[in-house]
């Protein structure tokens, strides 16, 4: 099968000029397929803020009223998404910028008013996420279609719901999502890039990267049985979580690691790779 790289950036490098546009030439060296999928970062809360809309956070998730939805369509969708393909352009990439609800890519649900908090069953209490998605379907033939003309897809985190509402979707489960929907027609490849350089046993030490991490070694990094101290903390547990579903349901290989060294984790030399098994 035809390799595909779907790779997801984080928001402190789309926070970061310098860092985004050096990431952005990595990925326009790239040969063959590929598509990028970006969150945020700081400029919907910056823009929020600015009009007066307050801002709520749960362990670092948005909690997405009617208003922020409005910010984080204008945000995402629109500044972000297209300095982001106009920026592939100019590095002789040739890209398209979407959300979720541009030729029907992804549809999603309104999540729950009553959902889990991120920090696990029976912690935090529930959290009513207000206009926020989880992931119905992917429309992996049209995402093909441009694929297929050569096209770098650039995907935002704004899903829609089939009814007319737009949606505010996690960027790693959508990058998660695509990943898996594709990789019936390819050979996958997901590639997580962030601020780190992989899944640490010490999140101050970026030497302490784990190459490679199995379901069992992730449970017990969470979950010691001597009842030591938890190694993997809330921040990386659902970026994990969509690693692991990724690679269960047919995506070749995901990998975790730096965005400076995207080509790395590219060819499989940097980073922390997950395993199954």
């Amino acid at each position: 099968m035809e390799k595909l790289f779907v790779i997801k950036i984080g928001g402190n490098i789309i926070d970061d000029e310098v860092k985004l546009a050096s990431f952005l030439q990595s990925f326009a060296a790239i040969k063959g397929k590929k598509i990028l999928v970006h969150g945020g970062g700081k400029l919907a809360t910056k823009v929020a803020e600015a009009m007066g809309i307050k801002q709520q956070m749960v362990d670092g998730r948005r909690i997405t009223d009617a208003e922020t939805l409005k910010v984080v369509t204008m945000v995402y969708a629109g500044a972000i998404n297209k300095n982001i393909v106009a920026q592939l352009q100019a590095n002789n990439c040739n890209a398209i910028g979407l959300t979720g609800a541009d030729g029907n890519v992804i549809q999603a649900h309104k999540r729950g008013s009553k959902a889990p908090s991120p920090l696990g069953e029976g912690v935090g209490g529930e959290v009513d996420y207000g206009f926020v998605g989880d992931v119905d379907t992917v429309n992996s033939t049209f995402i093909n279609s441009l694929v297929q003309q050569n096209m770098a897809v650039v995907l935002s985190p704004i899903t829609h719901n089939n009814e007319g509402q737009l949606l505010n979707t996690n960027a790693d489960t959508i990058a998660q999502e695509i990943a898996k929907a594709m990789s019936a027609l390819y050979d996958t490849t997901l590639i997580y890039s962030f601020e780190k350089a992989g899944v640490l046993l010490d999140v101050y030490d970026d030497a302490s990267v784990i190459p490679v991490i199995t379901k069992a070694y992730y449970e017990e990094l969470k979950n010691p049985l001597s009842g030591g101290k938890a190694l993997i903390f809330a921040g990386m547990i659902p970026k994990l979580d969509n690693a692991f579903a990724a690679i269960e349901n047919g995506v070749g290989k995901v990998i975790i690691g730096k965005a400076e060294q995207l080509q790395q984790l590219v060819e499989g030399e940097a980073g922390t790779t997950i395993q199954k098994n």
